[in-house]
């Protein structure tokens, strides 16, 4: 008996397999990721970051010397570290404004009820910040976002959010002022962030 060739072709399913914070950490502890390896946790999936240049490091030094200047002690200046929004979502942006005090971040990462302000640095990665990062901010209620748009040399600060975004979205440039909603009698001039 000659068997027939099927009919139908056999369907070929393949899914995704994500990650929450405890395996992202076990992975690490394993050294599944070397020291050097700069990598983040979105929407479960373990994304690599791009390499940091140098306009890139230059940005967040300017933009840390200028938090750590005017808004101390009333915040904590956090440089490029995870910030906690879930089990499945544990960003690094590349600065954060913490309530104090540093003692509670001791054994746990903060969460978007510690954070006033995050901050992106965006060179390649704009689209994905403008995209990915700001529509996951303002869904765990992050109250402000500023993406500082390398190329575009602007400042956007993204305020009140939503379970679909930031409904305001400003642009500051060279010449201009703009302050941290939490902060607001303290102005800081985009010509000094950057610079």
């Amino acid at each position: 008996m000659i068997a027939s060739p099927q009919t139908e072709p056999s369907e070929a399913t393949s899914t995704v397999r994500l990650f929450n914070v405890d395996e992202y950490y076990a992975m690490a502890k394993d050294g599944i990721f070397s020291e050097s390896e700069h990598v983040e946790l979105i929407h479960g999936q373990i994304l690599a970051m791009s390499p940091i240049s140098s306009r890139h490091a230059f940005y967040v030094d300017a933009l840390n010397l200028q938090f750590a200047q005017h808004l101390t002690p009333h915040t904590i200046v956090r440089v490029q570290n995870p910030i906690r929004l879930d089990k499945e979502n544990e960003p690094e942006p590349d600065l954060a404004l913490l309530k104090p005090p540093l003692s509670k971040y001791w054994q746990n990462h903060p969460g978007p009820q510690d954070t006033f302000l995050v901050v992106e640095v965006a060179g390649s990665s704009l689209a994905h910040d403008r995209s990915v990062k700001a529509a996951l901010y303002a869904s765990f209620g992050i109250p402000e976002l500023w993406i500082v748009a390398i190329e575009e040399a602007c400042i956007e600060v993204h305020r009140e959010p939503t379970a679909q975004g930031y409904r305001q979205v400003q642009s500051f440039r060279h010449g201009q002022t703009l302050s941290v909603q939490a902060f607001p009698n303290v102005r800081f001039a985009v010509d000094d962030l950057m610079p």
